[in-house]
């Protein structure tokens, strides 16, 4: 009898979307699942319907689980497993211990990262930056996030807060939403774009609906996008100027206008190009919706490597 094949299982809880995959050791995407995250309803709830997911995947796609990562909006303790700090879209989030409660129900070691460093992890490991030693990630989603590769590993800093890009200040003098003033956010994230767009035109609309206005020709969609992706520019330039990161990749959902952004961040990258010369590289994410999962599946696999060689 053929004995069932070992996989790495990666979740990435979501404000309203929770997705779970299973991976082979290599993080092939063996099969996907994703569930309404019961936001709502508390840390118990949030982790039982990822739970509830992962046993679906585990029934219909058989495999002897090694463990599991997850990836979670919000500041994480990443060694303890729990959640630091929430937003108010959950409810008894914050406090709540992730991975002990996975590893009760599964009987597997389960290990949880910030969603963006997750991110990170995801491109690097199967993504748009595959192999590369030194990266910057930046999500531009209802917020801006950020988290930092460096010699082939996540670099979090002393405190945690390494790459977080999107509440540097220098972007002008809007209030962004953390009670600083002009910082990355306020021009590239989905909430500033929709609030960008209304200053100039009185009409509130969607991130998605002002990138198609824009794709239609519409001079303030246009021009919303093009701050946003000057916004991002600058951004990039600063990181390779303190840390001479010359990769970059972008995801989130504002980055699925990439024909939008990518022509004012080109712009200002010819410009105002690095002191040193370097080529940039400044890529769009690949993995979409199953970045976050597939990297914290990748940080599973890794921390189950080192316990297996020590």
């Amino acid at each position: 009898m053929t004995a069932a094949p070992e996989v790495v299982a990666g979740v990435d809880i979501g404000g309203t979307t929770t997705q779970v995959v299973l991976c082979t050791e290599d993080l092939d995407v063996i099969d996907r699942l994703g569930v309404p995250t019961p936001a709502a309803e508390g840390g118990a709830a949030m982790v039982g319907a990822a739970l509830g997911a992962l046993r679906l995947l585990l029934d219909r796609t058989p495999g002897r689980l090694l463990g599991v990562g997850v990836g979670a909006a919000g500041v994480v303790d990443a060694h303890s497993g729990r959640i630091l700090v929430a937003s108010d879209s959950f409810h008894d989030w914050a406090g709540f211990p992730v991975t002990a409660t996975v590893e009760g129900a599964l009987g597997v070691p389960a290990y949880l990262d910030n969603d963006v460093n997750a991110f990170l992890r995801g491109e690097v490991a199967r993504g748009a930056a595959a192999g590369e030693p030194h990266v910057l990630g930046m999500t531009l989603g209802t917020g801006v996030g950020g988290a930092l590769w460096l010699d082939g590993a996540l670099y979090e800093g002393p405190s945690g807060a390494a790459g977080e890009i999107g509440h540097v200040p220098g972007f002008g003098d809007l209030r962004c939403t953390c009670g600083g003033r002009g910082h990355l956010e306020t021009l590239a994230s989905g909430r500033s774009i929709t609030a960008r767009y209304a200053e100039r035109t009185g009409r509130n609309a969607t991130a998605r609906l002002v990138a198609e206005a824009a794709a239609g020709g519409d001079g303030d969609a246009l021009a919303v996008y093009e701050s946003a992706g000057a916004a991002v520019a600058r951004a990039i330039l600063v990181t390779v100027g303190l840390l001479d990161v010359t990769t970059f990749v972008i995801g989130g959902g504002v980055s699925r206008a990439w024909a939008l952004l990518e022509p004012s961040i080109q712009r200002m990258l010819s410009a105002e190009p690095p002191v040193g010369g370097q080529p940039l590289r400044v890529l769009p994410a690949r993995l979409d919706g199953d970045a976050v999962a597939v990297g914290a599946a990748s940080r599973a696999r890794v921390e189950l490597d080192t316990v297996t060689h020590v």
